[in-house]
């Protein structure tokens, strides 16, 4: 179960496991008084006359022209609505929010420039449920994610469109009916808020939130194929994997002893000298994807709690700045490498659900009661090869690629947003190959009672078979399909 995090206020550092659960939208006095005193420092600085690249200049390679003062609050909302340029799917709103509170916490670091305002009202949009309406397509995941930003960002001037209580709006109506009139961006503030690698970042979030759960599940989901098929628990024990001790693999080797310690099947004699290699290599396989799980959380949680917009506004050096922070690298290699580590689980899922339903080791010919006349799993197995060969094209990386754009301004870019919506792909691919296996795997042990397996394996199998009775004879299978893809959105 995730661990339970409990604060009265917006926390400090932000984790993966704070979006398992609720988030606290309470600043503290210390937040707000950096975000305050940042904002007095660039109001001064601006004062003197000096240049600064986007806060009185032009943008990209427009960043020579000067900005009049007296334009610098137009200069900021032409900003938004320029670079409001999204095409493609909408991004879930699961994403959304998580991309408004990544905005808040980076703003809240105090190096942003930004009015206390224009966060608390990012804070009453997450509080009310007002969800901006954001586009995948757009971001080159460099120069910040700029056109996905800039959608989040339009209802806070009233403009672009949001969900609300099921209902889309446009922003503008919506804030006229609570009486709420549209903020007047400041000099700076629409950069802090374009500027950012939150939309990366919300993907990547959201995808180890799901890898996490996933990686539970598919120890339980094994463990059940490897009972259904008759498997040797030998592979398992410790004095392999110590030899080999990196921790994702000792780990998923425990684990999976535990989870077939006490098995009466596991008491009988096995005929095979040796299992394939997609239940006797479980702890390697499963073990190195864990392993990048865990690299990949700890690059994300650096970068949720970074700040990662341009100019920056440090005050205690008497600077602004302008740098790369927004250059989304990082998360563009680690959003990659997670996809094909993720994909894995599914080549080595389907592997076992083809061998389960290969009719080897006293199981019928596709777990069929009555083969021939009923078909049973057969074309389940053909649903898992077709989405395990689509994630295979998924798991291309983005980040090799880089086009010029700007004018030559920004001639490097890390196309990570690219790389973020695949991920998803890929993720929901992976749930819906294990949802396969679980099914097969269920079916396969009923073919080994009056038999029981072990106390983790039957808990694994009665959970499913809450949703889905054992098939007896062939009937529409998707629907099956459906109910284990949506039980593996939860926790055994």
């Amino acid at each position: 179960m995730a661990e339970t995090i409990s604060s009265n206020t917006f926390p400090e550092q932000l984790t993966i496991v704070h979006f398992e659960n609720s988030i606290p939208m309470t600043l503290s006095e210390q937040q707000r008084k950096r975000v305050v005193d940042n904002r007095a420092f660039l109001e001064k600085k601006l004062e003197s006359g000096n240049t600064y690249y986007g806060i009185n200049t032009g943008f990209g390679s427009l960043c020579d022209v000067r900005v009049s003062p007296d334009d610098l609050a137009l200069l900021q909302e032409n900003l938004v609505c320029s670079h409001a340029c999204g095409f493609g799917d909408e991004v879930p709103e699961e994403i959304v929010r998580i991309m408004i509170v990544l905005k808040i916490q980076g703003l809240l670091q105090g190096f942003s420039g930004i009015r206390i305002e224009t966060i608390d009202r990012l804070i009453y949009f997450y509080q009310e449920g007002i969800t901006p309406i954001v586009y995948e397509q757009g971001s080159l995941g460099a120069s910040g994610d700029l056109a996905p930003l800039a959608h989040l960002s339009l209802p806070l001037i009233g403009k672009g469109e949001v969900y609300y209580r099921g209902k889309r709006w446009h922003t503008a109506a919506l804030l006229e009916e609570k009486g709420i009139a549209p903020l007047r961006l400041g000099a700076k503030e629409g950069l802090a808020l374009l500027n950012g690698t939150q939309f990366m970042s919300a993907y990547a979030v959201w995808s180890l939130k799901e890898a996490r759960r996933l990686h539970d599940w598919i120890g339980y989901i094994s463990a059940l194929s490897a009972e259904a098929f008759d498997v040797k628990a030998e592979p398992f024990r410790d004095a392999v994997h110590r030899l080999r001790p990196h921790k994702g693999q000792r780990a998923v080797a425990a684990q999976m002893w535990e989870y077939l310690s006490g098995s009466e099947l596991q008491k009988i004699p096995k005929k095979q000298v040796q299992d394939p290699y997609s239940f006797r290599c479980i702890p390697q396989v499963h073990g190195a994807s864990a392993d990048a799980i865990d690299v990949a959380t700890q690059v994300v949680e650096t970068e949720i709690n970074s700040v990662t917009d341009n100019p920056l506004v440090v005050a205690d050096e008497d600077l602004i700045i302008s740098g790369g922070n927004f250059h989304g690298q990082p998360l563009a290699l680690q959003l990659d490498f997670l996809a094909i580590a993720l994909s894995e689980y599914a080549n080595i899922s389907e592997r076992r659900t083809y061998l389960l339903v290969s009719g080897q080791r006293g199981l019928p010919p596709f777990l069929a009661p009555n083969p021939g006349l009923n078909s049973g799993f057969m074309i389940a197995q053909y649903t898992a090869a077709s989405i395990v060969s689509q994630n295979k094209g998924l798991c291309m990386p983005a980040s090799v690629d880089s086009i010029v754009s700007s004018n030559g301004q920004e001639d490097h870019v890390s196309m990570g947003a690219n790389a973020a919506t695949k991920l998803r792909r890929v993720v929901k691919n992976v749930q819906r190959v294990l949802a396969i296996e679980l099914l097969t795997a269920a079916q396969g042990l009923e073919f080994r009672r009056p038999l029981k397996a072990s106390k983790p394996v039957e808990q694994a199998y009665a959970a499913l078979r809450e949703q889905v009775p054992f098939m007896d004879k062939d009937r529409v299978l998707h629907e099956d399909l459906i109910k284990a893809e949506q039980l593996l959105d939860t926790r055994l």
